[in-house]
């Protein structure tokens, strides 16, 4: 059961999935890395000194998109009352929902990393820092993301309100990522591999508090 419930979600949210959720950050990401050096200009040294921080940045705001297809549609269909009638409780389909939501944005952002470190001329020192950052970083955006959504779903305007959380949540992550960058020892990369172990533990609970309380109301 846990299986196919991993495999449906993992359908919704993949591209071409019902709800579409990784088309729009992986292009959101890859147009922020195409205008950034229009907006600079053509300093190859200036690209190289800030393109690793506009990565993080881009890949921070792309995360921000899907929000509002991860949980509330299913809370509005019923999906988690007839998952509790089969005895799978919110947090253990959070936890799943976390899982899938991470495979059909991350890979692809860190595919999506590779032409864009090229388009800010990136050392190949400097693009291998972003992947391992983005790959500490990344599970840490996606709990936060389900997090979020577990709470805002049912509130009215609930998708802007989730940008204005997610953001000062995101903010630690961003900092250590992008301040690897400039440490040769990869203590940033550590910490926000920390953060993000911190978030994927708690997300399943309180996301499934929230739930349990959206149902009840």
């Amino acid at each position: 059961m846990i299986g196919r419930l991993f495999l449906r979600d993992l359908a919704l949210l993949m591209p071409g999935g019902k709800r579409g959720g990784s088309i729009l950050p992986l292009l959101f990401f890859l147009a922020v890395a195409m205008l950034y050096p229009f907006a600079v200009g053509p300093d190859a040294q200036l690209l190289a000194r800030t393109g690793g921080g506009v990565i993080w940045v881009a890949a921070l705001l792309a995360a921000i998109l899907p929000l509002d297809r991860l949980v509330a549609p299913d809370l509005e269909q019923g999906v988690f009352d007839q998952l509790a009638l089969r005895g799978i409780s919110e947090e253990l389909a959070l936890a799943v929902r976390m899982a899938a939501h991470w495979l059909s944005f991350a890979p692809l952002l860190l595919l999506a990393a590779i032409p864009a470190a090229a388009l800010l001329s990136l050392d190949g020192e400097t693009l291998r820092k972003v992947l391992l950052g983005l790959l500490a970083g990344t599970p840490g955006l996606a709990a936060i993301g389900v997090m979020i959504a577990a709470l805002t779903a049912g509130l009215r305007g609930g998708a802007a309100l989730s940008g204005l959380l997610l953001i000062p949540l995101a903010v630690p992550i961003l900092i250590f990522g992008a301040g690897s960058l400039s440490r040769p020892d990869g203590a940033g990369i550590a910490l926000a591999a920390a953060i993000s172990l911190v978030l994927v533990a708690m997300t399943p609970f309180a996301a499934g508090a929230a739930i349990r309380a959206a149902r009840e109301g």
